[in-house]
């Protein structure tokens, strides 16, 4: 199975291990992640402006490359999801931006939100299936009591996203079973660790993160893991240090046991920038 990707700025850069983890477990399940060609920096923050039309175009435009090879769509930074899901709500819904979009792209074809957009998770959850997964570990991660840290922008807003229950997710907590590890449910799990504010409003960023450190911590966890390179960054930076914060797909290739695949790549990656 083919999904296309789109990889993002982040993972190219600060977060090449969540992508490189992603593509060896996805090997290891039996899907192929497809790096659509020529895809642009989808922006990060989705724009608010209802009538901010040039910002949005990078992200019709892999949709529209996915729609041509028919093929869903995958994403793993937060905030590429995020994006890149309400644009296409947009281009499905809004009228005055599909049409104005598809007039300035002159596409062969109009895009009007044909492309079924999924982050990773939803992968494994609703095309793998969390019972397979389970039945592809070959180093269960047992005794390890991990809380997931799912942040904003996968749950909200919640009908456009559809992700999870915003209020009370589980998507994170039932991949954490699969690999054979106990997941830690704490009340902070879904609260913003106020990344966008970390250079403008430190105390106010330190605070939420290390609200959600001592949360998670309280509750027995002894590591959080993220599918959000902002967040890993600024719970890392900002955070009390309380907890090991990690990808969620680094545990991922553990359990699979193609860690050390990943980590070959990475490393061969680092030496080819470097030469």
């Amino acid at each position: 199975m083919k999904y296309s990707y789109f990889p993002g700025c982040t993972l190219r850069t600060k977060a090449r291990d969540l992508d490189a983890y992603a593509r060896v477990s996805a090997r290891a399940l039996g899907f192929e992640l497809e790096e659509i060609d020529n895809w642009q920096c989808c922006g990060g923050v989705y724009p608010l402006g209802s009538d901010e039309i040039a910002t949005k175009l990078s992200s019709v435009r892999a949709l529209n490359q996915a729609k041509e090879k028919g093929q869903d769509l995958v994403t793993l930074c937060s905030a590429c999801h995020h994006v890149i899901k309400r644009v296409n709500d947009d281009m499905k819904n809004v009228e005055d931006i599909r049409t104005r979009a598809n007039n300035y792209m002159k596409l062969e074809e109009p895009y009007a939100g044909e492309t079924e957009v999924l982050h990773f998770l939803e992968v494994l959850r609703d095309r793998v299936g969390f019972d397979e997964l389970k039945k592809k570990v070959v180093s269960p991660l047992k005794g390890k009591k991990i809380g997931a840290y799912y942040g904003c922008l996968l749950l909200r807003p919640g009908k456009i996203m559809a992700f999870d229950n915003p209020e009370n997710p589980t998507i994170i907590e039932d991949f954490i079973r699969a690999i054979g590890a106990t997941p830690v449910v704490y009340p902070y799990r879904n609260e913003c660790c106020g990344g966008y504010i970390s250079l403008k409003e430190k105390d106010m960023s330190r605070n939420m993160c290390n609200n959600i450190m001592d949360s998670a911590a309280g509750f027995g966890a002894e590591m959080l893991i993220t599918a959000c390179p902002l967040c890993l960054y600024n719970l890392n930076k900002s955070g009390n240090g309380k907890l090991p914060v990690h990808y969620f797909t680094e545990l991922l290739a553990e359990a699979l046991g193609v860690k050390e695949e990943a980590l070959q790549t990475l490393t061969s990656d680092k030496e080819v920038a470097q030469a």
